[in-house]
């Protein structure tokens, strides 16, 4: 996982982080055990404040997305396995309202777009 700090966004940095985070939490590429770096070596990874880290770390525990072990370090949590699961599936409605607005533009119609649909599920699932 990088993550990348910008000083463009009008978001503070522990927020960037703390999104960052998230969505590879979200989107699988972490995995509930999997650890995360300490507070430190994030913070010297990203030359940025401990106080930045440690508090972008305790806003994700808080959201039940990671566990902190003390003398161990930071994992990402197994607990809320219902949670990451609604919240993958708010972020695969709205890829679907955008693809729906895509095919509207494009003058598809609710049919042709389901079976362009089947057709990539389909060639997908083929090895």
């Amino acid at each position: 996982m990088k993550i990348i700090i910008s000083n463009a966004s009008s978001d503070p940095i522990y927020i960037q982080i703390m999104n960052q985070i998230r969505q590879s939490i979200l989107s699988g590429e972490l995995r509930a055990g999997d650890s995360l770096l300490s507070i430190r070596q994030l913070a010297k990874e990203l030359q940025v404040s401990v106080i930045t880290t440690k508090r972008a770390y305790v806003e994700l525990e808080n959201e039940g997305l990671i566990d902190s072990v003390v003398g161990k370090g930071c994992f990402v949590s197994g607990a809320n396995k219902d949670f990451i699961r609604e919240q993958r599936m708010k972020r695969l409605e709205e890829k679907m309202i955008e693809i729906i607005r895509e095919s509207n533009e494009l003058s598809m119609s609710q049919q042709d777009l389901i079976n362009h649909l089947a057709l990539l599920f389909e060639e997908e699932e083929t090895p």
